[in-house]
């Protein structure tokens, strides 16, 4: 989205000047107004053409760890500027010690805490930059802060559990692949010589392993290329919108593994909503945040869905029963929620509840790849070496 620059004046004659990111000129000034700033002056920023970043080498736990801190000095009644000199003094990482400073130099220069953190948004997401903005314009940043650390920790609790289902398969799919490699390109030659000189006839699977051995040796380069295009294709791929979509979509139905993601998005849907709302965001903006987050296309879309519907006057369990990805106890408690006045509250039960699922659902998955890998690369390894000894007794017999 393009970003916007402005200049204007607070209630209480304070000068600002900063730049803000949305759809368009006017949702631009309706951030401005809801902040309770007068205008001066608002244009788009100029499109500047960047290399592309390989990352901010900052760490989501760092994130976490700042904003507890934070918190803990907001809560103390330490002024915004003094609390993030301290921070940035105590902070270990360069980079991260280096956002600090631009952002307090940005509140020095009359920005207000949210606009300052909106200029790094790789560091901080749309997520933290509205939930700032909500404790600034409500008085309450310290309570807010607080909401947004223990949102920062459950979520980087979620990610190292999906991570822990993902890590173990496929670091043993890569020492298979490494495995049988070196079997076909250093062991499987050393027995093609043998059978050729004794001239016996070979079984069909020793003919198909010796085989698969001499184009793994003889055309490696090409598969390699061929390996690298693949990758490089798929990340295009990637990058286009239909593939996407398709491609996610089809993610949260995969056999085994979808039922993890679909746990985990829902989780993560719950939790961002329900953080948002419990922090005073309007729900029709806090959607729009939580679609941005959701971290799958198929899900940004089905709640950008849930969105219009409600700006078109229906409550919030009829779309989401529409989209088919939300579990039926899932729509329940949304709409009890909604019903009682207490949806955040809710969906952060429901957060907690889905953290739970996905814990056991990694549990399953893991004792279930364990053994299926373990029976497929035995049973490969196996078929290689029963192939290669099967000649060996026709040479035995030739030899008597």
């Amino acid at each position: 989205m393009p970003i916007y620059r402005y200049k204007a004046v607070s209630t209480t004659g304070q000068n600002f000047d900063g730049q803000l990111e949305a759809r368009d000129i006017e949702e631009a000034r309706g951030m401005l107004i809801r902040r309770h700033l007068t205008i001066q002056s608002i244009k788009k920023k100029p499109a500047e053409i960047k290399l592309p970043a390989l990352g901010t080498g900052i760490k989501s736990k760092e994130i976490a760890r700042f904003t507890r801190q934070f918190s803990a000095m907001s809560n103390a009644g330490l002024p915004i500027i003094q609390s993030l000199t301290i921070l940035e003094e105590q902070a270990t990482n360069p980079s991260l010690k280096s956002v600090i400073h631009k952002v307090t130099q940005s509140i020095n220069g009359g920005s207000s805490l949210a606009d300052a953190l909106t200029l790094h948004p790789k560091v901080f997401d749309k997520l933290y930059v509205h939930m700032v903005a909500a404790g600034e314009a409500g008085g309450i940043l310290d309570g807010i802060l607080l909401r947004l650390a223990e949102y920062q920790e459950a979520t980087e609790r979620l990610k190292r559990k999906v991570k822990k289902a993902m890590t173990y398969p496929a670091m043993v799919a890569i020492v298979a692949f490494i495995v049988v490699i070196i079997m076909l390109t250093f062991v499987i030659p050393q027995f093609t010589s043998i059978f050729g000189d004794a001239g016996i006839a070979l079984p069909w699977p020793t003919r198909l392993v010796m085989g698969l051995s001499d184009v793994v040796r003889e055309k490696f380069l090409i598969w390699f290329l061929c390996i690298i295009a693949s990758i490089v294709t798929i990340r295009y791929l990637l990058n286009v919108p239909k593939f996407r979509l398709a491609f996610d979509g089809a993610m949260l139905k995969a056999p085994l593994f979808g039922d993890l993601l679909t746990k985990s998005t829902i989780a993560r849907f719950s939790r961002t909503l329900g953080t948002l709302l419990n922090a005073g965001v309007a729900i029709t903006d806090s959607l729009t945040v939580t679609a941005k987050t959701a971290g799958n296309t198929k899900v940004e879309k089905s709640i950008m869905y849930i969105q219009r519907s409600i700006q078109g006057g229906k409550p919030i369990a009829e779309p989401m029963t529409e989209t088919k990805i939300f579990p039926p106890m899932v729509i329940q408690m949304t709409a009890v929620g909604e019903r009682t006045g207490g949806l955040g509250n809710m969906l952060i039960k429901v957060a907690d509840f889905f953290d739970e699922e996905v814990d056991a659902a990694v549990d399953t998955l893991t004792s279930m790849i364990e053994p299926l890998i373990i029976v497929f690369l035995g049973g490969f390894i196996g078929f290689i070496l029963v192939a290669m000894y099967m000649p060996m007794f026709s040479l035995g017999d030739a030899v008597q």
